[in-house]
């Protein structure tokens, strides 16, 4: 997964490009119609519920626009629904790391977080040894100080499971991905004990989807779902060079149904941690 090593920086560590220019329009006509009611950021804040620097985030295209941000500004700004319009066309463009600081930004918020894999274990279970072997074969070739701070920022996302233990964490993986040598025997047997362990508290649920099972329903590749705080949904879709995060509410509904139906064609949690137990056992 791309990541950088901070959610909050302004640059990534390979130079990509900051947030997209659908995030800064909606920035800039949010400036506008504030600036028209004659409020400061500081006047304006509290009105709609959030502080006064998430304003200044926003406005600079730094920060995704909640949607109770959206409806509250509409109300308080009186945009004749002009940024609800804006706010429908935010995310729909496609970037590099720069969105996935955005998603991780909602993550470190999220109330219920799901992610479908078939390519890699998914970064909120890696071990630093697994991130590490990951890192050392992508090209273009990076850098030793680049891998660390790749791995530095992986590492430190996983903090949520302590942070955040009301949160739902939901993992789908595909058994081919945990079945491939991904390093020497000691790297993958550290894994496996790893998902053993994280699996072991009551809000983290692993399912493994079994190479027996063949076609299923997110055959088109990984699904990133997660709720916030104002039950909101958000998804996230990357490919090779390239990251989308969806607000639309009919996407996020179809990767909601293909979800569902995933859980109910993968392996139960215990049946899962049972075969986990297989593959370390034949290590």
């Amino acid at each position: 997964m791309t990541e950088t090593t901070s959610t909050n920086t302004a640059t990534t560590t390979t130079g990509e490009p900051e947030p997209s220019d659908s995030m800064k329009a909606f920035g800039a006509a949010h400036k506008a119609f504030r600036k028209r009611a004659g409020y400061t950021q500081e006047d304006y804040a509290p009105l709609v519920g959030y502080q006064p620097g998430t304003v200044a985030s926003i406005e600079q295209g730094r920060r995704f626009p909640p949607r109770v941000f959206v409806e509250r500004a509409e109300e308080v700004l009186d945009a004749f629904g002009a940024l609800k319009g804006v706010y429908k066309h935010v995310g729909r463009e496609k970037g590099l790391a720069s969105w996935f600081r955005q998603w991780a930004e909602l993550e470190e918020q999220a109330i219920s977080l799901y992610t479908f894999e078939n390519r890699v274990v998914p970064g909120l279970l890696q071990t630093e040894a697994y991130a590490r072997g990951l890192f050392s074969v992508r090209l273009p070739v990076l850098a030793d100080p680049e891998i660390e701070a790749m791995i530095t920022a992986r590492l430190e996302r996983q903090s949520l499971f302590a942070e955040r233990p009301n949160t739902v964490f939901s993992f789908i993986v595909e058994e081919h991905v945990l079945r491939r040598e991904s390093g020497d025997a000691e790297v993958m047997r550290e894994l496996i004990s790893h998902l053993l362990e994280a699996t072991e508290s009551r809000n983290v649920e692993l399912q493994v989807m079994p190479m027996s099972r063949g076609v299923h329903a997110a055959v088109d590749g990984p699904i990133q779902l997660l709720e916030t705080p104002e039950n909101e949904w958000f998804a996230y879709c990357e490919a090779q060079r390239s990251g989308q995060l969806l607000v639309d509410p009919k996407s996020i509904s179809v990767l909601h149904t293909r979800y569902a139906k995933l859980r109910s064609q993968a392996l139960s949690p215990g049946d899962t941690r049972s075969l986990l137990e297989r593959i370390r056992g034949a290590l």
